[in-house]
């Protein structure tokens, strides 16, 4: 006879959601640097905007493009070791900060090893812990879970930008290091990689939903989910606006937004202080935005979000000035409930059409996030070197706002849908190509 299962007052995905949360924040934590150190390091190096800028840049296009090669490193050897190195490389590529003497040494540390650290856990980790650990409430938890990564960045502002003013840039990129290593024993002990691991099925679901585990080679399988996705219109089109997502987001606003109130005479610490209130709106916005992509059609609320965001921007360049204005305060909690409220419905829409290779497709999607990124956050750091302002940088991402509102509404309900089951021939010859090399 088969004894019945225990009752578990808690679900386990609930205990994996929470530490998922604090690798999150905790990976975030050197990512709310670059704003608050562009002037100390051009104070003691004499490096230009532009250069400091390239660094940022290198560091968010690696925190995209790690993000489909890390899911599928999931998928071969489990979430929990993939998840336990990157936060060591984090740690390691933070800390050798305060040894550097030259750009290039910049460039490797705070672009190249946190990079590749931070991607490793971006938001490929939330598609996998949603689509191993649970069937209801998907919506919900991938909000949570988003807005741990997105507001972590921002709620250290503050504390940065303190350490940074009382000690030196030195101190405050040591703490951050510290940030990464706490959670590492947290990860270790308590993040499981299935629900059968723990004699557990997904939350809301059964143990037919939980997905195969994968074999084979981890490069070979994010490049086949490439191959398949980029035979559809809708990763396209997801992409190119989930690009203009992170042009507007942390490629602009998260690394310009302090030196550009700074050129209009609000201190530092001031404008820190209002990115960590973005931070802070980020996390009801986002869940809000979970909440609402398990009820409302995700193409409806991306046009919404996005147009939403372009007005805004287009808005934000008269409110700078030295005394904080209660117009500033309006923008900062808009942008804070719209910073990543995107995530949900975009993830909820690669499900839709990719099924179960949905973990890797989205990781090719924000891959495009963090290119767009990169690109937005060199080139506000060149407009300002050559124009002495940031404002061509503010409009030109309100327009780029409204043509990501466009590609949205242009993906058509249910189409270019790839059921695990039964899937495109052409879309498994696409894969199987790349897999056999």
């Amino acid at each position: 006879m088969t004894a019945a299962p225990r009752t578990r007052r808690i679900h386990p995905a609930w205990w994996v959601a929470a530490v998922t949360f604090l690798a999150l924040v905790g990976a975030a934590a050197f990512r709310a640097v670059p704003g608050v150190l562009i002037e100390p390091l051009q104070e003691e190096f004499g490096w230009s905007t532009s250069t400091i800028s390239a660094a940022v840049g290198l560091n968010m296009a690696l925190y995209g493009l790690t993000a489909p090669f890390a899911a599928a490193l999931m998928e071969r050897f489990g979430t929990r070791r993939v998840v336990v190195s990157a936060l060591l490389v984090v740690a390691v590529g933070s800390g050798l900060t305060v040894f550097m003497t030259a750009p290039w040494q910049l460039v490797l540390c705070w672009g190249l090893l946190v990079g590749l650290g931070t991607g490793s856990m971006a938001m490929s980790l939330v598609a996998t812990i949603t689509g191993r650990w649970f069937v209801a409430r998907r919506g919900l938890v991938s909000g949570v879970l988003t807005a741990g990564g997105a507001a972590g960045q921002l709620v250290f502002l503050p504390v940065v930008a303190q350490v940074s003013a009382a000690h030196g840039w030195r101190p405050a990129a040591l703490g951050t290091t510290a940030a990464a290593l706490v959670v590492i024993p947290l990860v270790a002990f308590f993040l499981r990689d299935r629900p059968s691991d723990v004699d557990a099925v997904p939350y809301g679901g059964t143990a037919a939903d939980e997905p195969p585990r994968a074999t084979g080679n981890a490069a070979r399988t994010a490049l086949a989910g490439l191959a398949l996705a980029s035979r559809t219109r809708v990763f396209w089109l997801l992409a190119a606006g989930f690009a203009i997502c992170g042009a507007t987001t942390n490629g602009l606003v998260q690394p310009h937004f302090i030196p550009a109130a700074h050129d209009h005479g609000m201190p530092v610490t001031t404008a820190a202080s209002l990115l960590a209130l973005v931070g802070l709106f980020d996390i009801a916005g986002t869940i809000a935005s979970g909440w609402l992509t398990d009820r409302v059609e995700p193409r409806l609320l991306l046009l919404a979000y996005y147009s939403l965001r372009g007005l805004s921007l287009f808005l934000l360049p008269p409110l700078f000035g030295s005394d904080l204005q209660a117009s500033m305060i309006a923008f900062i909690v808009f942008y804070g409930l719209d910073w990543v409220a995107t995530v949900p419905p975009t993830l909820a829409l690669c499900r839709q059409h990719f099924g179960a290779r949905a973990p890797v497709v989205f990781g090719w999607v924000f891959a495009s996030h963090q290119v767009g990124s990169a690109i937005a956050a060199y080139s506000a750091g060149v407009v300002r070197d050559v124009t002495g302002t940031y404002d061509a940088a503010w409009y030109g991402a309100a327009l780029l706002c409204l043509v990501a509102a466009g590609l949205s509404i242009a993906i058509r309900k249910g189409s270019a849908s790839v059921p695990p089951s039964a899937p495109d021939p052409e879309l498994a010859a696409a894969e199987d190509a790349v897999t056999r090399g």
